[in-house]
């Protein structure tokens, strides 16, 4: 325990460094399924997953008995050294959930990491050397992943040079539109400046993947059509380039499905995933089909961590939780509810003016009568949902709509419960 001396100094303010931004001033002492307590012994209701980390819910019994159980036996035995059964036994159930021509897995430790791998497999499978990323995305904080990000420039900025070779073409925002035409057929627009690109900027013969979050994540939770992704997976085959899919978010259950690509009817040449993956665990992998794997010479990529025993446990014992409680099913189930309930708040409320997403992958856009992004709203909603402990964080360029992620565990009274607490905050602005 600690004591209250020790607790008065245990100041973030002081400790933490600046550039880790808080949304909560919650000091946590533990936590289970969808609930932590603070050190004061208060609730809270966590509507953010660790960022969509926690999909199994805090320390899920299975999976806090399968790190307890690995750490006793071995906790590092690097990858190059030592093969280890909680890696392979990981990437065996990984891929079971996988279409056949994703195969093999590169385990590293974050979704930055994946990102930086994923670009690498991708130069060297075809040996070109040029990226298309889309507008509004974000991969990650490391060198690569920063370049190919661009939800809002304070993730880039003043780090000039990025890498070059780097091209962004605008993501299917479909509630904010700036086309002319039927709503409809406003993916084809988003499409058309894609093909544009290679009329502009970019030879095709010289690009090696694009890279497209399935659902743009931390820009904004848009959701783009499955036309419009089936028509970039049609455009990557015929010019020979590696359709790469981030599911770091998107992944391991949280849109209602075990693969957010499983909506859109498209599979992607290589994925990435992370964060749900080892419930919270530091874990992440870039997978691909072997033959493309095999254009990877030994030693050309690498990490002392990736694949770590505890952490590897960890993601083989989540994968089998994933499947034994269908938690991709709950997340189904239990986002249709939220959703319905989220538009009956809009339908009273026009404070909010989009509610959007995929399972439990859920954003509520603010706006100010004349549609602008409305940011102030969403503080507003947040720090009424923090004085009933419930954690909820923002998204957006403008930090203008608020992400409801849940752990997949969830409830349906837990649902209707945050949603009347919801129809409260939104009433009182």
């Amino acid at each position: 325990m600690v004591s209250a001396p020790e607790r008065i100094a245990l100041d973030p303010a002081a400790i933490m460094p600046r550039v880790i931004g808080r949304y909560s001033p919650v000091i946590v002492d533990h936590g289970k399924g969808i609930y932590i307590w603070d050190t004061d012994g208060n609730r809270w209701a966590d509507f953010t997953s660790g960022i969509a980390v926690v999909n199994t819910g805090h320390c899920h019994p299975r999976v806090v008995s399968a790190i307890q159980e690995q750490a006793a036996k071995i906790i590092h035995a690097q990858a190059n050294i030592l093969a280890h059964e909680p890696m392979m036994k990981a990437s065996l159930a990984l891929t079971a959930t996988l279409p056949d021509n994703l195969n093999q897995v590169f385990w590293t430790n974050s979704g930055a990491e994946a990102t930086e791998g994923a670009i690498k497999l991708a130069k060297i499978a075809t040996g070109r050397p040029s990226i298309i990323a889309f507008r509004g995305a974000f991969h990650g904080r490391t060198h690569a992943a920063m370049t190919v990000t661009s939800s809002r420039v304070k993730v880039r900025g003043h780090y000039e040079p990025l890498l070059s070779g780097v091209y962004h073409a605008p993501y299917p925002y479909l509630y904010r539109s700036p086309y002319a035409g039927p709503k409809e057929d406003q993916d084809l627009m988003y499409f058309r400046e894609l093909e544009l690109m290679f009329d502009q900027l970019v030879m095709a013969d010289d690009v090696a993947g694009i890279l497209i979050e399935t659902v743009a994540g931390e820009g904004g939770y848009m959701v783009p059509t499955a036309r419009w992704m089936q028509m970039v997976r049609e455009l990557c085959s015929k010019h020979g380039i590696m359709m790469i899919l981030d599911e770091v978010q998107t992944g391991m259950g949280r849109t209602g499905k075990m693969w957010a690509f499983e909506h859109f009817g498209v599979v992607p040449d290589i994925m990435t995933a992370a964060k749900g993956i080892g419930s919270g665990m530091p874990v992440a992998a870039v997978v691909s089909d072997k033959a493309i794997m095999d254009k990877w010479a030994p030693g050309s990529h690498g990490g002392t961590y990736g694949g770590n025993a505890v952490a590897t446990a960890a993601a083989y014992a989540t994968l089998q939780v994933m499947r034994d409680e269908d938690l991709p099913g709950n997340a189904a189930r239990m986002g249709n509810i939220l959703m319905a309930g989220l538009r009956d708040i809009q339908s009273d409320y026009p404070v909010i003016g989009d509610v959007r997403g995929l399972g439990l992958m859920v954003a509520t856009e603010f706006v100010h009568p004349d549609g602008s992004p409305n940011p102030e709203a969403v503080n507003k909603v947040l720090a009424r949902m923090m004085e009933q402990r419930i954690l909820l964080i923002t998204c957006g360029t403008y930090d203008q709509a608020i992400r409801i992620i849940p752990p997949l565990v969830v409830n349906e009274e837990q649902i209707r419960d945050f949603l009347g607490h919801y129809r409260n905050a939104v009433a009182s602005l």
